[in-house]
Order: structure tokens, then C-alpha cells, then sequence
């Protein structure tokens, strides 16, 4: 990764700091006192970049294992569902059925999303593949969406056209199957989704989530019927819509921040705290954090002594990515800009750049 300090550029790759063409080593010199020792022997890391990677890996995997554990759970639960839709002709639970197996389905883009994922950057794809996991959001979202068409065009047909119910006992199991897991499958996502930070992987886990309450609605129909109202069932077919409809809307925002690069604000307050701790640095210029995949970057500019010698501001831009690497959960690489504290009445160094930030 890159960093300056003062004029000078750095490059860093596993360990390794080269400046014009001179090559260094570094250790990292703890400069916090007792107090970041101790933060370091409780929260250790390495900072090789092949650690970084086993690390990045290992929550792809474990974003692979929730998903295949998922497609399994919800593919039985929605076969099961799919045979009483042909004994009952249940519209309700034909609703929930489809809408279980579209859930289950959307494991296939985002396991090729996490595939993609694992893949080194290349001069092309210079940040690599994380994004993929961005678009297989944006699947998810459509999908919801067509489940949610789907399932409100069956219930509308079914009030035009009412139908009694058969096997209503079978369609009342049938739906707590349903209920059961969805709701599972639903906290197994979002808890891995979380630990993880794959905002798509939350998004399937809410969806689930969702499904599990349409199945307990499915359930209020099958008892509607049993008692001889006959548009209990598509009526609650319309509300199983109107519950896949707002599911709809809270994943296509989540997705949506996501692909605009959008943070928790408080992951901001805390790389400020942290680098405000630093030793060296005397202010926090422009800091900016963006999630690739499920990996986050952070980008940001620090002010230091201008009597610094390049070596010594270099130092703290190393220990300004140190602080941030413990301080914000689940982040991967920083990019650190050393600006030397101005001196009374000197010109800002960056005015020969002022055209191109207008611009």
C-alpha cells in the first residue's frame, strides 16, 4: 500500500518500506507506553500481508459454510411446503413456498460472490474482486422483489377466483415448518453476516427472516379456513406481499449503502479517536473508510511536526495504521498521507492540486 510522508513516496508490501529506490527494514516501535503494550498483547495481529489475507479468507469461508448450512435447511423446508401446495392448492402457502425457494436460491450468487472474492487484485482489478459480493446483493434485492410480484399476482387471482382449501391440518404443519426454518436459517445469516461485516449476507439473513413471519401468516390462513371463511387464505396471501414489500425496502437500502460506500458513523469516531492517540500526530486531516466485500479500507491524512526529519513522519504514519488496525473492527489496509504541520505565513504545499480537486 502506499504512503507519504512529507515529499517523499513510500510503498509498503509485507513489511518491507521503499524510498527512492533504497530498501529498509522496519519494526514497529510501540510508542504508546504501557497502556498499547498491554492493547497489543490482548487484541493481537500481525500486520504481514499474508496473515491479512489467511484472515480475509477465513471469513469467506465461513460466509460459504452459512450459505450452503442455509441453501440445505431452506431447500427441505421448501420441498416439504411444496407437496402440501399440491395436496391443499393453498395460495398462501404456494406464496411462502416460492419465496422459501427463491431465498434458498439466492446462495448460488452470493457463494460465486465469495468465490470471486478470494481472488488476488491484479493490474486490472487493482482493489480485487470484493465488489462481486456488492452486485450479488443487488440479486438479492431483485429476487425479493420478484418473489413479492409473484406472490401478490397468485393472491389477487385467488380472490377473483375463490377456491376452497383442502388439507388444511397439512397446510397448518406446513406452514410451522416454515416458520421454523426460516427463523433459523434467519439468525445463522445475520449472526455470520455480522461477524463478517457482508452486508449482503444480512440482507439474505432479514429476508429470512421475513419469511418466517409469512409462514406463521400462513398459518392464521390455513385457521380462517378452517373455520369456513374461504378468502382468509388469499387475504393472507395479500399480506405475506405487503411483509415481502417492506423486507424489500430495508434490503435494497442496506445494499444501496453499501455499493455508495456508505459507513457506520461510528466506525469514523473510532479511527479519529484512535489516531488522535498516536504520538506524533498533531491533527486528523480528511479520513475516509469504504467497505469492499466484506473487508474495510480506510484512506486518511495525518498532520506531523514539519521539522520531522522523512524518516521519523514516516514512522508515524506506520504507527497511525497500527492504531487503526486495532481500533476499527474489520479492517484490512490503510493508506496513510504524512502533511507537515504549516509554519507561519507558508503557502499550503497542496495549492498545485487545487485545480484538479475543483475540477
Amino acid at each position: 500500500m502506499a504512503r507519504w510522508a512529507g515529499n517523499v513516496h513510500y510503498t509498503h508490501r509485507e513489511g518491507k518500506h521503499v524510498s527512492d529506490g533504497h530498501h529498509h527494514q522496519h519494526e514497529h516501535e510501540h510508542t504508546h507506553g504501557r497502556r498499547h503494550r498491554l492493547t497489543h498483547l490482548l487484541t493481537p495481529h500481525s500486520h504481514e500481508t499474508a496473515d491479512k489475507l489467511d484472515s480475509a479468507l477465513e471469513s469467506s469461508a465461513r460466509g460459504m459454510r452459512a450459505l450452503w448450512v442455509s441453501l440445505a435447511v431452506l431447500g427441505a423446508t421448501a420441498v416439504a411446503q411444496a407437496v402440501v401446495v399440491v395436496m391443499s392448492g393453498s395460495v398462501a402457502l404456494l406464496g411462502d413456498t416460492v419465496h422459501n425457494a427463491a431465498d434458498a436460491l439466492t446462495a448460488v450468487p452470493l457463494g460465486i460472490a465469495f468465490v470471486l472474492g478470494r481472488r488476488a487484485a491484479t493490474r486490472r482489478f487493482t482493489y480485487g474482486y470484493g465488489r462481486a459480493e456488492d452486485l450479488a446483493g443487488i440479486v438479492i434485492v431483485l429476487t425479493i422483489a420478484a418473489s413479492a410480484a409473484f406472490a401478490g399476482w397468485t393472491a389477487i387471482e385467488r380472490l377473483l377466483d375463490p377456491r376452497p382449501v383442502q388439507h388444511v391440518p397439512a397446510v397448518a404443519v406446513a406452514a410451522l415448518v416454515g416458520f421454523a426454518g426460516n427463523e433459523w436459517v434467519a439468525r445463522y445469516r445475520i449472526r455470520v453476516g455480522r461477524d463478517i461485516g457482508s452486508a449482503a449476507l444480512v440482507a439474505d439473513g432479514l429476508h429470512a427472516r421475513t419469511d418466517g413471519f409469512t409462514s406463521l401468516a400462513v398459518l392464521l390462513g390455513a385457521g380462517g379456513s378452517a373455520l369456513g371463511w374461504q378468502l382468509a387464505d388469499p387475504v393472507v396471501g395479500l399480506a405475506i406481499t405487503a411483509a415481502i414489500a417492506l423486507v424489500l425496502r430495508d434490503a435494497a437500502r442496506e445494499v444501496f449503502r453499501r455499493v455508495m460506500d456508505a459507513v457506520d458513523p461510528t466506525l469514523v469516531d473510532l479511527a479519529e479517536h484512535a489516531l488522535r492517540e498516536v504520538e506524533g500526530v498533531r491533527e486528523v486531516g480528511e479520513l475516509r473508510l469504504r467497505w469492499i466485500g466484506h473487508r474495510l479500507r480506510a484512506e486518511v491524512a495525518v498532520v506531523v511536526d514539519g521539522d520531522m526529519t522523512v524518516r521519523q513522519s514516516h514512522a508515524v504514519a506506520v504507527e497511525a495504521e497500527h492504531a487503526l488496525l486495532h481500533a476499527v473492527p474489520r479492517l484490512t489496509a490503510a493508506l496513510v498521507h504524512a502533511d507537515p504541520a504549516p509554519l507561519p505565513g507558508e503557502d499550503d504545499p497542496h495549492l498545485t492540486l487545487a485545480h484538479h480537486t475543483a475540477a
